[in-house]
């Protein structure tokens, strides 16, 4: 996860893009902001506190990286950032270029340059590009001088207030950006993304057209893609080659997780071993994993470093849960020993053991 303790803003440049589908055109600034102790310290937080994760990609181009836009001018304003306008108006352009369809929204550009950012125990500079597209509503209170009241040991005072309605951005919710630190320059820098209208063509033009980045192969996405296949393996595979009641699955589904969370290392053969067991059914993972990178085009590696932030983040689709009909629901998150299934004459039914009611 990027530290942010020691950052701060050495200057911002301030655009407004519109949607080139639709002609809207863009705004460029001629001047960049040096924000002073009391914007720097509501800048920092509005733009660096929603970057949580510790999933990153990288910037790259299908032929050649010189090709990305974004990469070139991260390259340049690194070099000199003192060129943060000249660059900040590049990205400007660039984005304008990648709002081709009608239901893009138009918004405020940002582009940033931080200074003392930490990524994995390094202190390095950062660019940061944020697009501001929601406006919130808020009351705007005024008053006109007071005049206060002469009576002794009286501080009350009489003025005339007014309320009028204004709109302005939400610092506590950033809807789309991109932290782009100065590591690993030649496999494409590496960048922080969050989007907080990724649905549809949001999600493509930012990710895709705009930044245009693929998941950087790491720990976390190592950890999030064997994560992710063995779900797959257990909830679609497994029951079509042996019979698998659903507390069986969601008995397999525990142990994977709990293996994750009690090691810092993945080992492929300790992981078959300790959560699958059965040869016949270690054979089988082994068989729809070659499957598997084939049908996806990616490799899931023998052994890794496990990632705390992508175990944490599968475990939430982990959910072990047998429905009953549309009456019942059981979550399984323990002993699978503690069910028993069974039928009687009145119809199949679960068998539950505890010691206490909470």
């Amino acid at each position: 996860m990027p530290i942010f303790e020691s950052s701060s803003i050495h200057s911002v440049a301030l655009h407004r893009v519109g949607n080139k589908e639709t002609d809207e055109g863009y705004i460029l600034s001629d001047k960049v902001i040096n924000p002073g102790e009391a914007l720097q310290d509501l800048l920092v937080n509005y733009f660096l506190t929603p970057f949580k994760v510790e999933e990153y990609y990288n910037l790259y181009d299908d032929d050649n990286l010189e090709l990305n836009e974004i990469y070139r001018c991260a390259c340049d304003l690194f070099a000199d950032n003192d060129a943060l306008l000249e660059v900040s108006k590049r990205v400007a352009r660039h984005l304008y270029d990648s709002c081709t369809h009608p239901n893009i929204k138009s918004g405020d550009l940002f582009v940033v340059y931080f200074k003392e950012c930490q990524l994995n125990g390094e202190t390095m500079d950062a660019m940061g590009v944020f697009k501001a597209e929601n406006k919130s509503q808020f009351l705007k209170v005024s008053h006109d001088e007071e005049e206060w009241s002469r009576e002794s040991g009286d501080r009350s005072a009489s003025a005339i207030f007014r309320m009028d309605i204004d709109k302005g951005i939400d610092t506590a919710h950033l809807d789309k950006g991109a932290i782009i630190f100065n590591s690993e320059r030649d496999k494409g820098f590496v960048v922080s993304v969050v989007d907080n209208t990724n649905r549809g063509v949001d999600a493509i033009y930012w990710k895709d057209n705009f930044l245009h980045i693929k998941q950087r192969h790491d720990e976390y996405y190592n950890t999030h893609q064997v994560m992710q296949a063995y779900k797959k393996f257990v909830t679609d595979e497994l029951p079509q080659q042996f019979e698998m009641s659903r507390a069986d699955q969601a008995d397999l589904l525990n142990r994977s997780v709990n293996f994750f969370k009690q090691n810092d290392n993945f080992e492929m053969d300790d992981f078959t071993r300790d959560v699958l067991g059965q040869p016949e059914v270690i054979d089988s993972f082994k068989e729809y994993k070659e499957n598997y990178e084939r049908e996806y085009d990616v490799q899931l590696p023998e052994s890794f470093g496990i990632s705390e932030g992508a175990v944490k983040k599968q475990s939430r689709s982990y959910k072990s849960v047998i429905k009953l009909d549309k009456n019942f629901h059981i979550y399984v998150h323990g002993d699978r020993k503690l069910i028993e299934q069974g039928e009687d004459e009145k119809g199949k039914y679960y068998k539950v053991y505890y010691n206490e009611e909470t």
